[in-house]
């Protein structure tokens, strides 16, 4: 199994690559025997292959789903993965990819414990797509065509044991300022910066965490085309978060009214587009989901701690869609960055905790 971590880890993937390491876990789920597909997920989520669906039928007529996702954020050299004692990271100054990989490795895991041995109950085993950007690939998922009734997303880097009953309502903004051009140095009164209409917006912006639940910022800057040349345009990302709609909502629309007041106050235009990026959830302590990762996590001498994240996932994604399910943290560190990484024991103990979901899951009363 972790030999197969370091493989896929190795597999360059990133968002709208996914091609070569959907073959990978295709050609390992059908090597097996295991009924695996691929949707036409691909064209409508801009990816570079389909949601792929495996299922391994249990020894009850219940299912349980599982998910991960197969791409990683970008990164511009090729990965390799070392084990330093007891932990992978990565050689070089690049990502480890164990986001969301170390998860992909446990399901392929499951599926090759149980293609000849039934588990307690079906195993429904989902990996999406385009998950880094926007949960492209979830948003396609055809629903629908799921057996399971409930599911687990393994996507969270937080020691094992945090089970996300909360995750927020994320909008993005992007803002095009439209100024003037002129040269700086002979007739800058007849340039307007588009430059300073952002910088200006920016300024009056509240920023970094506005609540216990709502964070607000401008990621990106871009403007100008060269030093003597007032600057005629400039771009701004930004992003709100919030656990609560209605304050994400708010929050994106005072970032907006900032842009159109800097743009008045120095004569530029500005074009602002607004996007829903996914929608939040919060599940109760109640929650069959929640039940379920509760009672499995306890088997395993597990503590669940039940918390908040800032943080996106798929369960985002199929929450919004009313498909039950919750995210679970499986002991990945420092995800998106050169200092990634994740412990032999952690994709081991992960692989303990979702074989006890699967046993708990066959145990419910619709289960019998």
């Amino acid at each position: 199994m972790l030999d197969r971590f370091v493989r896929l880890c190795e597999i360059p993937s990133p968002t709208g690559q996914e091609r070569a390491v959907a073959d990978a876990v295709l050609g390992e789920l059908h090597a097996l025997g295991v009924g695996a597909i691929e949707d036409d997920a691909a064209t409508p989520a801009r990816a570079g292959s389909g949601n792929l669906v495996a299922r391994v039928p249990g020894e009850r007529d219940a299912w349980v789903m599982l998910a991960c996702h197969l791409d990683t954020v970008p990164h511009d050299r090729q990965i390799e993965v070392v084990l330093d004692h007891g932990v992978f990271r990565s050689r070089g100054a690049t990502i480890l990819g164990a986001d969301n990989k170390a998860a992909v490795t446990v399901l392929l895991e499951l599926a090759a414990r149980h293609a000849e041995t039934p588990p307690p109950a079906g195993l429904e085993l989902v990996f999406t797509v385009a998950e880094e950007d926007g949960l492209r690939g979830a948003k396609e998922l055809d629903l629908g065509a799921l057996r399971s009734p409930f599911g687990f997303v393994l996507d969270h880097a937080s020691p094992i044991g945090e089970v996300i009953t909360a995750a927020p309502t994320y909008k993005r903004l992007a803002a095009e300022f439209e100024g003037q051009e002129a040269h700086s140095g002979i007739r800058p009164e007849d340039g307007r910066s588009a430059i300073q209409a952002a910088a200006v917006a920016v300024a009056r912006m509240k920023l970094g965490r506005l609540s216990e639940s709502t964070t607000a910022n401008v990621g990106v800057i871009a403007g100008g085309t060269a030093l003597n040349v007032v600057p005629g345009h400039c771009r701004i990302d930004c992003e709100a978060r919030s656990l609560n709609d209605e304050r994400a909502s708010e929050t994106i629309g005072t970032m907006v009214d900032a842009c159109t007041w800097a743009a008045t106050e120095q004569e530029c235009d500005v074009d602002v587009d607004v996007t829903e990026m996914f929608r939040g959830f919060r599940l109760t302590a109640s929650a069959t989901t929640v039940v379920v990762a509760r009672a499995a996590l306890e088997r395993c001498g597990v503590r669940p701690r039940e918390v908040a994240t800032g943080g996106g996932s798929d369960a985002n994604a199929l929450n919004a869609r009313g498909f039950e399910c919750v995210l679970l943290a499986n002991g990945t560190e420092a995800n998106h960055t050169p200092a990634e990484s994740v412990a032999a024991e952690r994709i081991v103990q992960m692989l303990d905790v979702c074989e006890a979901i699967v046993a708990v899951s066959a145990e419910l009363p619709e289960a019998s």
